[in-house]
């Protein structure tokens, strides 16, 4: 792998998951057990991330910038060892095209939890290492499917607060004419952190959300 993802590897062997969210995974086991596709390939931009939009028609999420991925099939294995690399792969192949054989998982995060749907997320590590095409598989499920530079995510000039009409907020980034808000953006902002590509920002600069979100 590429010597600029050694903070990436390095970060996802020492965090802990309170270091990640505050929303951690049920005690009593609660929770519908899924995983993610964090994949950083290599553009025309250097270091960059894949992610997509939902489509706006879904039940949850709907039309949200994301991750790949979703939740864990029976035949995905065991949700604690290897089944949140399958489906992460899985998933990502499903509403991307992307081909598994290019992507090398290389590390998994803590695991983390999604109060609204109550999903258990475990976000799974990759390198893109043999790009293959990739775009909306079923606009059903997908709106579009998208890299955003490193460097983009990193710009203080796309860094906002992004305020939920509850009254939460939290990082979120405008790039790619999308606004990348919520469990998302909560993780990059984290990696960025962590892996110490984060440059400071104005969190003054707020963004509302619609009443919908």
């Amino acid at each position: 792998m590429p010597g600029w993802l050694d903070p990436v590897v390095e970060a996802a062997r020492t965090v802990r998951p309170a270091q990640l969210s505050r929303f951690l995974p049920p005690e009593d086991g609660r929770g519908r057990q899924s995983a993610v596709l964090i994949l950083f390939g290599e553009g025309p931009r250097g270091p960059e991330l894949l992610l997509m939009e939902r489509a706006g028609s879904l039940r949850s999420h709907a039309g949200q910038p994301s991750f790949p991925g979703g939740a864990l099939d029976p035949e995905d294995g065991d949700p604690h060892t290897t089944g949140p690399l399958r489906a992460a792969l899985r998933e990502a192949e499903e509403e991307t095209g992307l081909d598994p054989a290019g992507v090398q998982l290389f590390g998994v995060l803590p695991r983390l939890y999604i109060p609204v749907s109550e999903f258990v997320v475990t976000p799974v590590l990759g390198w893109w290492r043999a790009p293959s095409p990739v775009g909306a598989v079923d606009p059903a499920e997908t709106a579009r499917v998208f890299t955003v530079p490193v460097a983009d995510l990193t710009d203080p000039g796309h860094r906002v607060t992004a305020i939920h009409p509850s009254g939460h907020h939290g990082p979120a980034f405008t790039v790619e004419s999308a606004l990348v808000w919520g469990f998302t953006a909560g993780v990059i902002d984290r990696l960025l952190h962590f892996a110490g590509w984060e440059v400071p920002w104005d969190r003054s600069r707020q963004v509302p959300l619609d009443w919908r979100s």
